[in-house]
C-alpha cells in the first residue's frame, strides 16, 4: 500500500521527466540538500581526524620524492588506501588511518590498482630492490607492465626551491615551522648523503631514514628522493601500540 506522497510522485513523475528545466532544478535541490546534510556537521566537530602518535610532516627529501611520485603519475596505477577488509589487511597490513593522509596535498588514495597498494610499502623492500624495480620493473617482477623510470637515476634532484615547497604546504595547514623552512635545503642534503650530520634533521623529523638511497653517493638524484618517499610510507605509526577509538574498532 503506497502512502499519499508516493502516490503523488508516481502520478506526476512523467511531468518532471519530460520537463528539462524542472528536472534540472529539482536535481540541483536534491544535490544541494544532500551536500548540506553531509558537509555542514563537519564545521561543528572540533576534530574530524583522530590524532595518531607518530604521524609527522614529510621531510624535505621525502616531500621532493612525493613530488616526483605525483609528477610521474604513480597514483594512477597504485593506491595508498588499505580498506578494512580481511583480504586487504592480510595482504597489505593494517587498514589505512585518516591521520596518515592529513599532510597530503593532494591525497594519494588513488582510484584503481593496476599495481599493488603502496600504503605500507616502506621498509618492505631494500633500497636496491626499489632502484632496480624503478629502473627496469621486469628485472624483479617478470610479469610487470610498469614502464621504466631509469631516467630518475640520471636526473639530479633540484634542491634550491625545496623551502618554497615547504612554505606552500605550510599555508595549506601542514605544521612546518619557520625553522623547518629555513633548514629545508640543509635537511634535504643531510638525509640523502652519507656521512652528513643528521642531528638537526632527526630532531625535526623523528624516525627519518637518512642514507644514500640510489646506490650512487656521488650525486643526489630524483631516484634518491622517490625511494626515500617510498621507504617512509606506512612507517610513521607503530601499530603494535596503536589502539583505535572504540567507534573505529572495525573488527
Amino acid at each position: 500500500m503506497l502512502d499519499p506522497l508516493s502516490k503523488f510522485i508516481f502520478r506526476h513523475h512523467h511531468k518532471v521527466e519530460r520537463n528539462v528545466t524542472v528536472l534540472l532544478v529539482l536535481s540541483f535541490l536534491v544535490v544541494t540538500i544532500g551536500g548540506i546534510v553531509e558537509i555542514v556537521p563537519l564545521f561543528y566537530v572540533h576534530n574530524t581526524i583522530e590524532k595518531v602518535e607518530g604521524v609527522r610532516p614529510y621531510s624535505p627529501l621525502e616531500l621532493a620524492g612525493r613530488n616526483v611520485y605525483v609528477r610521474e603519475g604513480c597514483y594512477t596505477c597504485h593506491s595508498q588506501q588499505i580498506r578494512p577488509m580481511r583480504d586487504e589487511v592480510e595482504r597489505y597490513g593494517h587498514y589505512s588511518l585518516a591521520a596518515e593522509s592529513m599532510y597530503d596535498h593532494p591525497f594519494q588514495w588513488g582510484s584503481k590498482r593496476t599495481g599493488p597498494d603502496l600504503a605500507r610499502v616502506g621498509n618492505r623492500y631494500s633500497d636496491e630492490w626499489h632502484v632496480r624495480h624503478l629502473a627496469d620493473p621486469r628485472s624483479v617482477v617478470p610479469e610487470s607492465i610498469m614502464p621504466r623510470y631509469d631516467h630518475l637515476a640520471e636526473t639530479d634532484l633540484r634542491t634550491d626551491d625545496i623551502a618554497d615547497h615547504l612554505q606552500v604546504n605550510a599555508t595549506l595547514g601542514v605544521p612546518y615551522t619557520p625553522e623547518m623552512v629555513a633548514e629545508a635545503r640543509a635537511d634535504l642534503l643531510a638525509q640523502g648523503r652519507n656521512g652528513t650530520d643528521t642531528a638537526g634533521l632527526e630532531t625535526r623529523y623523528p624516525k627519518v631514514q637518512a642514507r644514500d638511497f640510489d646506490g650512487n653517493p656521488q650525486r643526489l638524484t630524483e631516484m634518491d628522493a622517490l625511494v626515500a618517499y617510498l621507504q617512509g610510507l606506512g612507517t610513521s605509526v607503530d601499530f603494535t601500540r596503536y589502539e583505535p577509538l572504540a567507534h573505529e574498532n572495525l573488527r
